[in-house]
């Protein structure tokens, strides 16, 4: 991904107002993915957004582009990430596009798309789109003009995906779960999903005003969540992020359960249930708690390159069916074909019901060592990881940790940050020597 222009490992995403996130760049993007689309056939897209109050803007952008390459679009409004996903399989249009920021805050936002078999966009096509857009940006003929039309009860459909991803012979009757919403894509669906399935609903983060989004609350901040589970002793949590495909969940205790234990649940469940299909892909920042517990279930693990695009392409290339990132991100490809915080929520809940097991109880075969990440934000056109001092200093700690833990620098795909990550056995020594990597790059940035 290091020689694209515009797509980061997750679309195209920064500031709102600033190049390239503009009415005049977006709507040049529509018409340039629009061109490319539709020489291969493509006639329809689909169009969806979270509740950032940019996304009224971009909304329409996108959609005076695609008209202009001809292409007719239906608009979903606010709508979960794999929520688009399924629904340009289940419409049959030939690309669903995203407008969302994920998990930042409200003044940011980004267009991702995907492709008809509701998977990311291959490579090759992110290349061809950068391509045209470096092309002057024409006009189809009036007649050929593309049309544009409010598809209806998108959320109604979504929301019946979801539940039939649930086993119709179990119930959430008997549960309490908080279910918080990060003022997102989600806010009008995820509630319903649970509600519907029998659950005891208390639902948080489910006010968006367009600039709340991930606000405090959500899978990236997650005090709320644990607040409300306590207060209610409720039976446990689930936070989604601002466009729904991430997870983090709160058992009873307060405890939060990030993608690693997640999927760590998930897999036991299917291993028993016989619908585990190979092994388990995760991250490099996969939690080393993760393999070993895994480990003693015969179960194999792989880690791919940070980015659930990675992580699917592992998918891909071993023929297995469920894979994480420990920051919520959950594929599971025999329920859904991207990741999705609810379906993930689902696959966990049917552990907790099919075992009659609390979410506690099912995460104790795990024990997750003290992993410590640290960002920092950087500026020009330097990269800190490959400056000499910080090279040393991460030598440095590496030897100290051998065959104790992990050290891992990267850039994150879709801020200015440089995430450093230390895992070992004791909490106050990986703090101690992260914040010294960390310190490193500060100085080198």
């Amino acid at each position: 991904m290091s020689n694209r222009k515009y797509f980061g490992t997750d679309g195209v995403r920064g500031l709102v107002g600033e190049y390239p996130i503009t009415p005049e760049f977006v709507m040049k993007l529509g018409y340039a993915a629009g061109k490319v689309l539709a020489a291969q056939g493509t006639k329809k897209v689909l169009i969806g957004k979270d509740t950032r109050i940019s996304g009224y803007m971009l909304e329409s952008a996108l959609e005076a582009g695609f008209s202009a390459a001809g292409i007719d679009i239906g608009l979903l409004g606010p709508m979960p990430t794999p929520g688009i996903a399924y629904l340009t399989k289940t419409f049959r249009a030939e690309a669903g596009i995203v407008i969302s920021a994920s998990h930042n805050p409200f003044y940011d936002n980004g267009i991702k798309f995907f492709s008809q078999d509701g998977q990311k966009l291959p490579d090759e096509v992110e290349i061809a789109i950068e391509a045209e857009l470096d092309k002057p940006m024409g006009c189809v003929k009036s007649d050929h003009l593309g049309k544009a039309n409010r598809v209806g009860d998108a959320a109604g459909r979504y929301i019946e995906f979801c539940k039939s991803n649930f086993p119709s012979q179990l119930s959430l009757q008997h549960l309490t779960i908080v279910v918080d919403c990060a003022h997102g894509a989600t806010y009008h669906i995820a509630p319903d999903v649970f509600r519907e399935l029998g659950a005891n609903v208390i639902e948080v983060g489910t006010s968006p005003n367009g600039t709340n989004i991930n606000d405090g609350c959500g899978a990236t901040s997650t005090d709320m969540m644990k607040a409300a589970v306590l207060e209610n002793k409720a039976d446990l949590g689930i936070a989604l992020d601002g466009d729904g495909d991430r997870l983090m969940m709160v058992d009873h205790t307060g405890h939060v359960i990030d993608g690693d234990e997640a999927v760590y649940i998930i897999a036991c469940n299917d291993l028993k249930s016989g619908n585990l299909q190979g092994g388990v892909v995760g991250t490099l920042m996969s939690n080393m708690g993760l393999e070993l517990a895994l480990e003693k279930l015969d179960i194999p693990f792989a880690r791919s390159n940070v980015g659930d695009r990675y992580v699917m392409q592992m998918l891909r290339e071993k023929g297995w069916s469920l894979g994480a990132e420990n920051s919520g991100h959950i594929i599971n490809l025999n329920h859904t074909s991207t990741g999705d915080g609810i379906i993930a929520a689902l696959n966990v809940l049917t552990a907790v019901c099919q075992r009659k097991k609390s979410l506690f109880e099912l995460r104790e075969g795990m024990t997750m060592l003290p992993q410590i990440l640290v960002n920092v934000r950087f500026s020009g056109g330097g990269d800190p990881v490959n400056d000499p001092s910080v090279k040393a200093c991460v030598d440095k700690v590496s030897n100290l940790l051998s065959g104790r833990g992990r050290v891992l620098l990267r850039k994150s795909g879709t801020e200015p940050l440089i995430r450093v990550m230390v895992e070992g056995p004791e909490v106050e020594e990986v703090t101690r020597l992260a914040n010294e990597i960390a310190d490193s790059v500060k100085l080198a940035s």
